[in-house]
Formats: C-alpha cells, sequence, structure tokens
C-alpha cells in the first residue's frame, strides 16, 4: 500500500503536465484563430464578390422590370409623364 502511495504522484505526473501542456497550446492558438478570423472577415473570396455582384445585378433587372411595367401602366391609361415615351406600348 505504501508502495501505491509513493508511485502514484509520479505516473499521475505525466497526466498533469499532460494537461497542462494542452492548456498551454490550446491558449497559445487563441490570438492565432481570432486573427485568422478576422482576416478571413475582412477579405471577400472570388465567389463572394461573384454572388455578391450577382445579387446586385438581379435586383437592378428587378427594378427596370418595375420602371417598364409603371410606364407601360400609364401609357395604357393615358397618363405619361412628360418624360415617357408611349410610341412603342400599343393601346389595349
Amino acid at each position: 500500500m505504501k508502495r501505491l502511495a509513493i508511485l502514484l504522484p509520479f505516473v499521475l505526473s505525466g497526466c498533469v503536465v499532460g494537461a497542462v501542456a494542452d492548456t498551454a497550446v490550446g491558449i497559445a492558438k487563441i490570438p492565432v484563430k481570432a486573427a485568422s478570423a478576422g482576416v478571413d472577415a475582412a477579405t471577400t473570396s472570388q465567389s463572394e464578390a461573384d454572388e455578391k455582384r450577382g445579387r446586385e445585378i438581379r435586383k437592378q433587372e428587378e427594378e427596370r422590370g418595375r420602371q417598364l411595367r409603371l410606364l407601360e401602366e400609364r401609357c395604357r391609361e393615358g397618363l405619361p409623364l412628360a418624360t415617357d415615351d408611349c410610341s412603342s406600348f400599343k393601346p389595349r
């Protein structure tokens, strides 16, 4: 029993040292992970830029379509604005 009590601290010391070393490595990685996350958030990949540009183009096309429908409606109702060109719209 005495031998076990004497050997136990030596046997367990490797576990304690390993746990402390793992914790130290984990703590050392925190600034690196934070910096890389910041860089990733600050930069845009080519695919992200392409997706963003595609969304912008779709929004512009939707707005153009909306304006064209409004123009057509004004021309059809006979209430065009001074800048409206109703020559391409046929009355129904």
